[in-house]
């Protein structure tokens, strides 16, 4: 969705980094230097300032006061500003400094001219599907959260499969022995699922990914399903299980256990600068399609 159109003004921006390198730091100086001179208030994120030696505000605050937040660095650090700011509906750029990069789709090259384009509405706008996360022990929920790339049912510590048994909407569909379960987003697709060989979905597909974790069978393979469908994974047998949901929230599961997952009510907001293209970004950054040179051909 285009920002032309009624363009909200993002008066007050927050700016989040992880400062693995001097580079970072001082990217985060250029753009707020940047971002002021263009009119705007920055706020720093709690932890980015700290390291700073500034004042930030939590995740709280700036989910409260920001119209806009801007991250500086990698993937990872893009998926926790976007997970502790779905709730509050602010939306989310980034700016590369990291590896992949493919959510972080601002070059650091590129980034006064990226971030000024979408000040002034030449950006777009993107929701992208969340899940939300219940384990349920004895009857009683013993953790909620979201996940914005996955969530995992893996084994822990010890090198033993896992037994589970799989439902949707209440539907039996089957018992599967096994490393683990992901169920991943079309954001997700594109992360731990893909290097399972599971399926790349386009983030405007109303769908999730189930993708076994070297399933002791030949027969289990990945499957699509739709967003709709709420997914229930109970623990059989298991020496040592845990749940992890985008690799932070992270608990032990016991036998009996159950999680539950469905599509979110809240939808992560990604702010995309001029000429973003879904494809585009798949052949660059995870050499998707990669045309063979013809003279090796």
């Amino acid at each position: 969705m285009s920002l032309a159109a009624g363009t909200p003004r993002f008066g007050r921006i927050a700016l989040i980094g992880k400062l693995r390198s001097a580079d970072i730091a001082a990217s985060l100086r250029e753009l707020s230097e940047f971002l002021e001179k263009r009119g705007c208030e920055v706020l720093l994120e709690k932890e980015t300032a700290a390291e700073m030696g500034a004042r930030g505000a939590d995740y709280e605050a700036l989910g409260k006061r920001c119209d806009l937040a801007i991250v500086i660095g990698g993937d990872g650090t893009m998926l926790a500003a976007a997970r502790s700011l779905v709730r509050h509906h602010v939306p989310v750029t980034g700016v590369n400094q990291g590896r992949v990069g493919f959510m972080t789709d601002i070059g650091h090259r590129d980034m006064q001219g990226g971030i000024g384009a979408i000040l002034d509405g030449k950006g777009s706008l993107e929701e992208r599907t969340l899940l939300d996360a219940e384990i349920v022990r004895g009857g009683h929920a013993v953790l909620r959260t979201l996940a914005l790339n996955e969530a995992v049912l893996g084994k822990g510590a010890e090198a033993r499969l896992i037994e589970f048994e799989l439902s949707l909407d209440g539907e039996y569909v089957y018992t599967l022995r096994a490393d683990g379960m992901i169920v991943a987003t079309p954001t997700g697709s594109t992360a731990y699922a893909m290097s399972a060989q599971g399926p790349i979905l386009h983030p405007a597909v109303p769908a999730l990914a189930l993708v076994p974790l070297n399933p002791h069978t030949l027969s289990a393979r990945p499957v699509s399903v739709s967003d709709r469908s709420v997914i229930d994974i109970k623990l059989l047998r298991a020496a040592d299980a845990r749940a992890h949901f985008d690799g932070f929230a992270l608990t032990d599961m016991a036998e009996g256990d159950r999680l539950l997952l469905k599509r979110s009510a809240d939808t992560a907001r990604f702010v995309h600068p001029p000429g973003y293209n879904y494809f585009a970004t798949l052949r660059e950054k995870l050499r998707w399609s990669e045309v063979l040179d013809k003279d090796r051909a």
